[in-house]
C-alpha cells in the first residue's frame, strides 16, 4: 500500500517488487494502482480479498501512509510493515537503503510490536453516533477553527477539569513523537501502556499534558453548547453537537508492527529526532 504523492514512494515500491520478485514472493495491490505497477508481478486485488488472504501488509511513504494502512490491516488482523519513503517516519522498520532485509520478512525473522490503539465515539447520552479508531491520537477542536472553546474533560464518568483551549489531544504512547510532541507533550515509551492527553494552546497558567492508565475512559464536551469536532489520525472529522460528548477509551485490538531490525525505541528516537536539531 504505497503512498504515491510522496516522490520516492513509486521508485521505493518498485524496488521493494523487485524484492519480492527475487525471494519468490507474491504480492498484491489494491486496484487503484494497477496503471502504476501493471509492469510487475503483482495481481490486483479489493481490499477485503487481498488483505484478508495475506501474511502481512507492506505500507510505502511516511508516518500518515503507515498509520493509513495499518488501520486497515488491524480490520484483517494483519500485521504491517512501513517502509520509509517520507520524511521522518518513527514507524517505519526499514528505510528505502534497506530493501534487501526483506529476506527476513519471507524466513519469519522478525518480531511483531503490540502498539495500544484507541476507540473514538461520540455519544448522546448512551447512544453511539460514530465510532472510529486511531493509532496515534484523537483531536477534539472547534467546529470553527479559529476559535477558542472552553472544553469539559471527564475521567471514569467524573468531571476532571474544564480548559479554554484550541482543543484537546489524547494520544497513545505511538502518537506521543507526532502531534502530541508538538503540542508540548512527553514522549513515551510505546512498550509503556497509557493514555496520553494534552491541551492545545490553553488559556491558561497550568495546562500541563497529562498521562492515564490504559483503561482509563476520557470524556470531552463543549462547556458553551458549541459544535467541537473530532478526529481520529487525521480523518474525517465526527461532529460533536451539543448535547452530545466524545467519549475515548482503549481499543480492543492492537496495531501489529514488524520489527525486523534490532534497533529499540531510543535508537530510533535518537536518530530520527537528531534529524531535526
Amino acid at each position: 500500500m504505497p503512498n504515491l504523492t510522496r516522490k520516492e514512494a513509486f521508485a521505493v515500491t518498485g524496488g521493494i517488487c523487485s524484492s519480492l520478485d527475487k525471494l519468490g514472493a507474491e504480492y498484491c495491490f489494491l486496484p487503484e494502482y494497477a496503471d502504476a505497477f501493471e509492469m510487475t508481478k503483482a495481481v490486483f486485488l479489493p481490499e477485503e480479498e487481498a488483505i484478508g488472504s495475506c501474511d502481512a501488509v507492506i505500507a510505502v511513504g511516511g508516518d500518515g501512509s503507515i498509520i493509513h494502512a495499518a488501520k486497515s490491516a488491524v480490520r484483517y488482523h494483519k500485521p504491517i510493515l512501513g517502509v520509509n519513503a517520507g520524511r521522518l517516519a518513527f514507524m517505519a522498520g526499514l528505510e528505502d537503503n534497506e530493501l534487501h532485509l526483506l529476506s527476513r520478512l519471507i524466513e519469519g525473522d522478525y518480531t511483531l510490536d503490540k502498539r495500544l490503539m484507541l476507540k473514538a465515539s461520540v455519544l448522546r447520552g448512551d447512544e453511539v453516533i460514530s465510532k472510529d479508531y486511531c493509532v496515534n491520537d484523537c483531536l477534539v477542536t472547534n467546529e470553527e477553527k479559529q476559535r477558542m472553546s472552553e472544553i469539559d474533560v471527564s475521567l471514569g464518568g467524573s468531571c476532571f477539569n474544564s480548559y479554554l483551549c484550541d482543543g484537546v489531544l489524547v494520544a497513545t504512547p505511538t502518537g506521543s513523537t507526532a502531534y502530541s510532541l508538538s503540542a508540548g507533550g512527553p514522549i513515551v515509551d510505546p512498550e509503556l501502556e497509557s493514555i496520553l492527553m494534552t491541551p492545545i494552546c490553553p488559556h491558561s497558567l497550568v495546562g500541563r499534558s497529562l498521562v492515564f492508565k490504559p483503561d482509563a475512559v476520557i470524556g470531552i464536551e463543549s462547556a458553551d453548547d458549541v459544535t467541537l469536532c473530532l478526529s481520529a489520525d487525521g480523518a474525517e472529522p465526527q461532529k460533536i453537537e451539543a448535547g452530545c460528548r466524545a467519549e475515548i477509551s482503549r481499543a480492543e485490538f492492537t496495531a501489529n508492527f514488524i520489527r525486523i531490525k534490532s534497533e529499540n525505541f531510543i535508537d530510533i528516537l535518537y536518530r530520527k529526532l537528531a534529524q531535526r536539531r
